[in-house]
């Protein structure tokens, strides 16, 4: 009987337990998506999405907005617009408006990852115009724009498109004295949200921006690529524009680097592709080893051009974001690196891209 009665309390015990665990979960403001801008007063408009998980409620998500001097201090605004208890443990994304990212970030992302409660793997993402605007708007049929911005990002940085950063990956890349960060760009057109390019950093500020139609291009020079796909504009034939487009796009970069003495440096880099064409509307046929042979000259030829007109842009505003700076530091010894201007020098590099293109299927394209 004394046993019996012994269970019965212990069962009780649990019941209350569980009740009072339930009755927390829907006192906490689980905020998945936050946006910062900066205001013309120097302020901080900070927006907070959370969602609501009454299955009664008219309403998917609460918006809450605050005007502050920092990051801790927004919270303590929101506490009092919510009868919610603010968390930041469920955040995935954090939204930069292009001001704030202009005038620099590392200071904000340093503070976010000093949170116990932040994941490291909460995603960075700058937004072309005010952040806090794109994720105050609704875009049907999403009840939710952090996760719609969320997933659309997931999916674009499957194919290479666009970089995947984190937190973490910034927070590395920017206290790195040999890479630049970058990160993904969107922008709000009408009622979508779209991706618009990748922003390449100095130190902790957007300086400058990757058009998304060239994304796979700075990808394949940034890192090796397991999947990607492709379009490559190789021009006109009598009148007709020839497009190539690659899918299971893969690759392998290598970087050399040889001293020219007086601190100068030539860097090459080759990068190896493979790819199958998807889609071809030239004329030649792809199924003679000689045309296939000529077209993947035509498309290095193509890349190339690209990439080292791209690298020269970088150069002029001094974005490392391709991590030459880890291959040249790695080449000199500590004294020599530590005693080098790395922003002065990287600007007067010689830079050659190598890029050596095979077509591994091309389908029907007889």
């Amino acid at each position: 009987m004394g046993k019996l009665r012994i269970a019965a309390v212990i069962l009780l015990l649990l019941l209350t337990g569980c009740k009072r665990d339930e009755r927390v979960l829907e006192d906490l403001g689980m905020v998945q998506t936050s946006s910062y801008d900066l205001l013309e007063n120097n302020k901080l408009k900070v927006v907070s999405c959370v969602p609501v998980i009454d299955p009664d409620s008219p309403v998917r998500r609460e918006l809450l907005t605050a005007e502050s001097d920092s990051i801790k201090e927004a919270r303590l605004q929101f506490s009092r617009q919510t009868d919610l208890m603010v968390v930041s443990g469920q955040l995935r994304e954090v939204l930069f408006g292009t001001t704030l990212a202009k005038a620099g970030i590392g200071g904000y992302t340093d503070t976010l990852l000093r949170d116990p409660s932040t994941a490291l793997g909460v995603r960075v993402t700058v937004v072309e115009g005010d952040a806090g605007e794109l994720l105050s708007k609704t875009y049907e049929p999403h009840s939710d724009t952090g996760s719609y911005i969320t997933h659309l990002l997931e999916k674009e940085s499957l194919g290479n498109s666009v970089p995947a950063t984190t937190l973490y990956e910034f927070s590395r890349d920017y206290n790195d004295d040999g890479i630049d960060a970058v990160t993904p760009v969107v922008k709000n057109v009408g009622n979508k949200v779209t991706i618009d390019g990748i922003a390449l950093f100095l130190m902790d500020k957007y300086v400058m921006k990757i058009p998304v139609e060239d994304g796979i291009i700075f990808a394949l020079f940034r890192d090796d690529l397991k999947q990607g796909e492709a379009t490559v504009n190789l021009g006109k034939q009598n009148g007709k524009p020839v497009i190539v487009m690659f899918s299971s796009l893969s690759s392998k970069r290598k970087v050399k680097v040889h001293k020219k003495g007086d601190g100068r440096f030539k860097v090459v880099i080759s990068t190896s592709v493979q790819g199958s064409v998807l889609e071809y509307t030239g004329e030649e046929k792809l199924s003679a080893p000689g045309t296939r042979h000529k077209l993947e000259e035509e498309i290095s030829k193509s890349i190339t051009e690209k990439a080292e007109e791209m690298i020269l842009q970088m150069q002029q505003e001094k974005t490392d974001a391709l991590g030459i700076g880890r291959y040249v530091r790695n080449s000199l010894s500590y004294r020599e690196w530590t005693s080098m201007n790395w922003r002065e020098v990287y600007p007067r590099i010689e830079v050659d891209c190598h890029v050596k293109v095979i077509i591994k299927d091309y389908g029907k394209y007889s």
